[in-house]
C-alpha cells in the first residue's frame, strides 16, 4: 500500500510540502501504479483521477480498484472507438472522459463540438453547457460528458447527430494564489526547486544543479506572457514530457504541416487559432515542420514574435501565447551538437534559420545537456498536483510587479540592444515568478537564479545570429 504520508526516507522538501500544502500534493510515482496502461491522457488528469479515489492519501486495493472502475465506465481503449460509436448508434447514453472543446461558427450559426477520441468536430452541444464552461471556447475542458445520438431522418435532418447533454468538468478546487505565495518563505532556494522539479514529474535526485535549472525553464512559458523558446537536443531526453502532461494550458503540435489557419486564425469558419486559445503553444519535431510555400506563415510568425499582433483577411488581433520550438540534433563523440561551429540550427528546416525570426527568440535552451529518459527519470517523491500546479502557473501570468522588481534590481553590461534587453527582462521575471513567487531574493539569488540564466539563454541567440549571418558582429552580455 502506497501512501503520501509514508514518512520513510522522507526528503526535507517533502515533509514542508505536506506541512504547507497537504491538500494539493500528490505522491508522483502514484500515476505509474494505477493502471491507465495506453490510455492516451495527459499526467495532470490521471493526478485528478487518483485524487478523487485515494483513501486518506493511501493507494491501496480498494483505490486501485475503484480506478480501475472509473477507466473501464469513462475511458475505453482507443481500439473501441467503433464499439462506442456503436453503443450512440443503438441510442445508448455514453458516458466519456475526454478533451472536449467547442468552435462557434457564424457561418451556420452553430456551436461545434470537438470529441478527440470520437474524431468528431462536428458534434453538438446545448449552449447552457458552454455558458457554464467558458473554457471550452478557449483552451478546452477534460471531464465527463454524457453523449447521445440522433438519427437522420431524412427531411429536416439529413444525416445523424452527436449531442452532449450533461458535462462534469475536472477543475481545481479554490485556490488561494496568495497563500501559495506566502508559504515558498518556509522553504530553502534548494527545497523549492526541488518540489518544483517533482511537481513537473522528475526525479529530483538524480540531477545536477544545471540540469535543474534547465527542467525548470521549461516552465518559463507557462508563468509569463509570450516567452518564446527553442531547445534542441538528442531524442529521449524528455524535452516534450512536460508541455504534453503538465497543463491544459498548452498544446502540442508535433511535426507537418503548421498552417497559418492553425496558428492565428481560420477564415474558411471563421475561427481562432491555437494562438488566442492557449498559453503555450509548442511546436515538436520541428525539424519536420514544414512551411507554406507563400511565405505567410514565416511573415506571420516574424509580426507575432515581436509584438503578440497578427493579422489575417479582415481579423487584426493580439494574444499572449509563447511559443516553443523542440527539434531534434545530432550529437558528436563528446555529446556536443554536431554543427556546434557552424550553428545548431542547420539541421532546422530553413525557414526557421532567418536571422529574422532567430532574433525573435528569446532564449535557446541547452537540452543536449540531459541525459536520456531511464526508468530513474520519474518522480517518486511527493509534488503539487498537476491541476492545481497548471492552475497557479496560469493565474501568475498577469503579475506585473515581477517585471517591474526586474527593470530596478538587473544591472547588465554590454547589452545595449533593445531585443537583447525585453527578452532577459522577460525570461528573468519568469524565472522570479517560479522561483520566489514571495518576491524576497537576496541580491546573490536574484542574480545568480534569475538574470544569469536569463543572460546565459539569449547570449546562445546572439551566438547563433552570428554564425548565421557575419552582419551580426559578436555580442557578449555579462551580468553586473
Amino acid at each position: 500500500m502506497t501512501s503520501i504520508f509514508d514518512s520513510v526516507h522522507r526528503l526535507s522538501f517533502e515533509e514542508k510540502a505536506l506541512e504547507h500544502f497537504a491538500e494539493v500534493i500528490i505522491n508522483k510515482s502514484l500515476i505509474h501504479q494505477a493502471g491507465f496502461g495506453a490510455r492516451s491522457i495527459p499526467t495532470y488528469v490521471g493526478e485528478w483521477i487518483l485524487s478523487r479515489y485515494l483513501d486518506d492519501g493511501e493507494f491501496g486495493d480498494a483505490s486501485r480498484e475503484k480506478v480501475a472502475q472509473f477507466i473501464a465506465k469513462y475511458l475505453p481503449a482507443k481500439g473501441q472507438k467503433d464499439e462506442i460509436k456503436d453503443h450512440l448508434l443503438r441510442q445508448e447514453v455514453v458516458k466519456l472522459l475526454d478533451d472536449f472543446s467547442v468552435t462557434v461558427n457564424l457561418k451556420t450559426g452553430q456551436r461545434q463540438l470537438r470529441i478527440p477520441f470520437l474524431d468528431l468536430n462536428d458534434a453538438y452541444i446545448n449552449g447552457s453547457i458552454v455558458d457554464q464552461n467558458s473554457l471550452l471556447l478557449s483552451s478546452g475542458v477534460w471531464g465527463v460528458g454524457d453523449l447521445f445520438y440522433i438519427p437522420p431522418d431524412g427531411e429536416d435532418r439529413k444525416r445523424g447527430e452527436v449531442w452532449m447533454r450533461e458535462f462534469r468538468p475536472f477543475q481545481v478546487g479554490a485556490l488561494d494564489l496568495q497563500y501559495y505565495i506566502e508559504c515558498r518563505q518556509y522553504f530553502t532556494l534548494e527545497e523549492w526547486r526541488d518540489l518544483l522539479v517533482s511537481s513537473m514529474g522528475f526525479n529530483p535526485t538524480i540531477y545536477t544543479g544545471r540540469q535543474k535549472t534547465i527542467l525548470i525553464s521549461r516552465m518559463l512559458p507557462f508563468i509569463e506572457p509570450r516567452v518564446n523558446l527553442v531547445e534542441l537536443a538528442p531524442k529521449g531526453t524528455g524535452k516534450s514530457f512536460v508541455y504534453d502532461n503538465l497543463s491544459r494550458f498548452a498544446r502540442v503540435v508535433s511535426g507537418g504541416r503548421v498552417s497559418p489557419a492553425v496558428l492565428f486564425h481560420n477564415l474558411a469558419s471563421n475561427t481562432p487559432g491555437l494562438v488566442t486559445r492557449y498559453d503555450t503553444v509548442v511546436f515538436d519535431e520541428v525539424q519536420s515542420v514544414a512551411g507554406d510555400t507563400a511565405g505567410e506563415l514565416i511573415a506571420g510568425l516574424k509580426v507575432y514574435l515581436e509584438s503578440g499582433r497578427f493579422s489575417r483577411g479582415k481579423t487584426e488581433a493580439t494574444a499572449e501565447a509563447g511559443l516553443v520550438m523542440l527539434g531534434n540534433i545530432t550529437m558528436d563523440s563528446e555529446h556536443k551538437p554536431l554543427y556546434m561551429e557552424q550553428s545548431i540550427f542547420k539541421e532546422i528546416p530553413n525557414f526557421l534559420q532567418e536571422t529574422a525570426f532567430v532574433d525573435r527568440i528569446h532564449g535557446i535552451l541547452p537540452g543536449w545537456e540531459m541525459p536520456r529518459v531511464s526508468k530513474e527519470t520519474p518522480s517518486c517523491s511527493l509534488g503539487f498536483k498537476g491541476d492545481f500546479f497548471a492552475e497557479v502557473l496560469h493565474r501568475m501570468r498577469g503579475g506585473v510587479q515581477y517585471a517591474d522588481y526586474v527593470k530596478l534590481n538587473m544591472r547588465l553590461e554590454g547589452c545595449n540592444d533593445l531585443r537583447d534587453r525585453k527578452a532577459i527582462t522577460r525570461l528573468a521575471s519568469a524565472y522570479l515568478k517560479l522561483l520566489f513567487p514571495d518576491i524576497h531574493p537576496t541580491p546573490e539569488e536574484f542574480r545568480d537564479h534569475c538574470v544569469a540564466p536569463a543572460v546565459e539563454m539569449r547570449q546562445r541567440v546572439r551566438d547563433e545570429l552570428h554564425k548565421l549571418d557575419q552582419e551580426y558582429s559578436p555580442v557578449f552580455i555579462r551580468v553586473a
